[in-house]
């Protein structure tokens, strides 16, 4: 990955949780690794543990930002979901998969997809 990919990524990331945070969502853990893979954003809303998939792109010459995500990922997605729970010893939690895509060119635009999937 490009350092300036990278960079976009960050960006989106943050634009991200700020769009949340304000939205009312109480971000819990940033970045989540394990084996398996990275979760962008941990937070919770209501009674829901929320696991967002960040999205962002500065053109849309390949797509739209949410468009880019596969079963592949989504898959990958319910398994990081899962590993998280047991690691942190989460049990009955109702959960929810959100998609922030965020479009960086000219003036940011943030699509929020609750329970994307």
């Amino acid at each position: 990955m490009t350092i300036q990919r990278r960079s976009l990524g960050i960006l989106g990331e943050n634009i991200a949780a700020d769009y949340l945070q304000k939205k009312g969502l109480q971000i819990v853990e940033r970045n989540f690794r394990c084996r398996l893979g990275e979760v962008d954003i941990i937070a919770r809303q209501g009674g829901y543990l929320v696991f967002v998939e960040v999205r962002t792109r500065s053109s849309v010459s390949c797509g739209l930002p949410q468009e880019s995500i596969t079963s592949t990922k989504i898959k990958k997605l319910r398994r990081l979901a899962q590993a998280y729970m047991v690691q942190r010893s989460l049990y009955n939690v109702d959960v929810r998969f959100d998609v922030v895509a965020v479009y960086c060119a000219g003036e940011t635009t943030i699509t929020h997809i609750e329970n994307a999937f």
